[in-house]
């Protein structure tokens, strides 16, 4: 069940919030929201479930153990580290483990058969999840939850539970028994969900078609010129599909009285790869600088281990987000451009005005994403020698071929400027304010509705990671 679907829109939201509603008492509350959340996920994934509910299982038990052993330091740092290897393995196993057997396979020759392992959706933001409760416990920054029930809560909570923002216990650990729902928060919360909505249904699915169409196309057809249009429709579908969601999981989190951090900050309008990995998924980016980067030394090492750390973050980023060679390409293109920047770039572009920094960025950025985009890696050559060898469009053949791509290339404008940070004014509050205030939302999900009724094409890229 994905949030941009009408049996979420008109079933489960409207069912959950009257059920929540009805319950007077944090307890049931909570217990409502748990039951759905686990409903939510067992929507997709009714086997796998288990998986993730042993994981919190296991944090749990790491948890209360670690509290036990608090004046026995070596009892104490043996299962915290038990239950990190523990918990990481789960995630290594289905994430991973074909991809490296299926590598040894090719690189001896060998015809033994793998075991197909289907990976569960969510399972890298959940991991993360468990991973930083346990890593704050030890480090004494929360307080461990006794209740197992309001753990799993945490964990399986259905707004950020599939793509995110990767929410860390400490940031909810109070609103799970002490949080108040209001009617301006459910307003808010719900306003911010519509926001969300609308940057996935009526931007991201209709630019998203256009990358989809020339990469699976023919590059002798398209030519140089469509490839770097690609490029451009991919990043605004990817930016407004996860920025969306994650205004979709912050205004669900609000209505229900909790509070997530901000996970985009208009990446596009960085002036350096530093500053757009400083606006793009920032609890992800966050995640590895507070638990892999510091612990590693972060930058306060000599040179050549600050480099190293860098690329070690990068490497594993690379590799979060996917089980492909691609993946571990972009992790590593980015690494290489973060330490550039670091050594000596970063102070150049500095210098320069900030619309060369800026076209800088970008040009870069859309190459980052062709390498995000393409698995195939013959398919990715083709694309980027098409990019940078810009032959022939073949125009012709574009213009009476392509019907949806050319529908794409309509919304491209749009979403271009809907990434730019546009700030409406306030003027005073009133009563005809606030109901074409609530006209345009009112607006926005009439047309969002009639979108996904029109359509079938509806992904969220971060599903699969």
């Amino acid at each position: 069940m994905v949030f941009s679907s009408l049996s979420f829109l008109y079933a489960f939201l409207p069912i959950t919030a009257v059920l929540y509603l009805i319950c007077r008492n944090r307890v049931w509350r909570n217990a409502v929201l748990l039951a759905a959340s686990l409903f939510f996920y067992s929507w997709g994934e009714p086997r796998r479930m288990v998986w993730m509910i042993l994981a919190a299982l296991l944090a749990y038990v790491c948890g209360i153990l670690m509290e036990r052993c608090r004046n026995r330091d070596g009892l104490r740092r043996g299962i915290f580290l038990a239950g990190v290897v523990l918990i990481t393995g789960n995630l290594l196993v289905f994430k991973y483990f074909g991809f490296f057997a299926g590598n040894l396979r090719a690189l001896f020759g060998a015809d033994w058969a793998l075991p197909e392992i289907v990976l569960p959706i969510g399972i890298s933001f959940y991991t993360f999840q468990i991973l930083s409760y346990v890593i704050d416990l030890y480090r004494d920054q929360v307080r461990v939850q006794r209740n197992f029930w309001y753990l799993l809560l945490y964990v399986s909570f259905f707004p950020q539970l599939i793509a995110g923002p990767i929410v860390r216990y400490q940031t909810v650990e109070e609103e799970i028994t002490n949080r108040r729902e209001t009617l301006p928060e459910v307003a808010a919360g719900l306003k911010r969900f519509l926001v969300g909505l609308s940057k996935k249904v009526l931007i991201a699915n209709q630019v998203g078609v256009i990358a989809d169409t020339i990469y699976a196309g023919d590059p002798a057809v398209f030519g140089g010129a469509m490839y770097w249009i690609a490029a451009l429709s991919y990043a605004l579908q990817i930016y407004f599909d996860f920025s969306g969601y994650s205004d979709m999981a912050i205004g669900l989190g609000r209505m229900f009285g909790f509070h997530f951090l901000e996970n985009f900050d208009h990446p596009y309008i960085s002036c350096s790869i530093t500053e757009f990995w400083r606006r793009w998924h920032i609890s992800l980016s966050s995640w590895f600088r507070d638990y892999i980067y510091i612990p590693l030394g972060g930058n306060r090492v000599s040179r050549g281990k600050w480099m190293r750390n860098i690329l070690v973050v990068w490497v594993i980023t690379g590799f979060w987000h996917g089980a492909d060679w691609n993946f571990l390409l972009w992790g590593l293109y980015y690494g290489v451009l973060l330490m550039l920047e670091k050594l000596f770039l970063g102070k150049w572009l500095s210098r320069l005005p900030r619309a060369a920094g800026w076209c800088y960025t970008m040009v870069l950025v859309l190459v980052g994403w062709v390498l995000f985009y393409m698995t195939d890696l013959p398919s990715l050559g083709r694309a980027l020698h098409a990019m940078f060898t810009l032959p022939k469009t073949d125009w012709a053949a574009v213009l009476t071929g392509h019907y949806g791509l050319l529908r794409g290339l309509f919304f491209l404008p749009l979403g271009m400027v809907c990434a730019l940070p546009w700030r409406i004014p306030r003027g005073r509050d009133s009563l005809p304010r606030a109901v074409a205030e609530y006209a345009v939302y009112a607006l926005l999900l009439l047309l969002c509705v009639s979108t996904i009724l029109s359509t079938k094409y509806n992904p969220f890229i971060y599903f699969r990671f």
